[in-house]
């Protein structure tokens, strides 16, 4: 333990030294600045007109861009439309309707699943199969309400309330 404390102990030689260093490093460090801040008001006497027609520049060049963006830019119009909702009356499925689009019970409880946002893999967990079953279906389904796309499949089987 001695000599680990004694190894950490700084000579004093050491110490004398650095205190001169540190002072040369300090005033040499204030001469530099001091010479900058010379250099910086010689520039700004000499160039001053430069400097301020410059600065003028910019700004009006700011100044220009902003007034242009304002005039060009397209103002966006947030329209807010009111849509009938009809009151809580309870789903009643035509029955008459599903007959005549073909579909088959597998395939209206897919549907409705997909009404509720699932996704073809959470479909398949939910209806216990696998997820090329789901994919066939809806593509069954697809066929048969004439439609392309989920969305538009959801919106078919709602309008002729095949489903809630």
């Amino acid at each position: 333990m001695k000599g680990y404390a004694h190894a950490l102990a700084r000579p004093p030689a050491l110490t004398a030294v650095r205190r001169p260093i540190l002072l040369y490093g300090l005033v040499g460090g204030l001469l530099v600045a001091l010479l900058k801040l010379i250099e910086y008001r010689y520039l700004i006497v000499e160039r001053s007109f430069e400097l301020y027609g410059g600065l003028l520049a910019l700004i009006f060049v700011s100044l220009g861009l902003w007034v242009g963006r304002r005039l060009t830019s397209p103002h966006e119009r947030v329209v807010i439309q009111e849509v009938p909702v009809p009151v809580a009356t309870p789903f009643v499925r035509d029955e008459a309707a599903l007959a005549e689009s073909g579909l088959t019970r597998r395939e209206v409880e897919i549907l409705e699943q997909l009404a509720d946002g699932l996704s073809t893999r959470e479909i398949a967990e939910r209806v216990f199969v696998s997820e090329n079953t789901v994919k066939t279906h809806l593509s069954r389904v697809y066929e048969k309400l004439g439609a392309r796309r989920r969305t538009q499949a959801v919106q078919v089987a709602k309008a002729r309330r095949l489903i809630p």
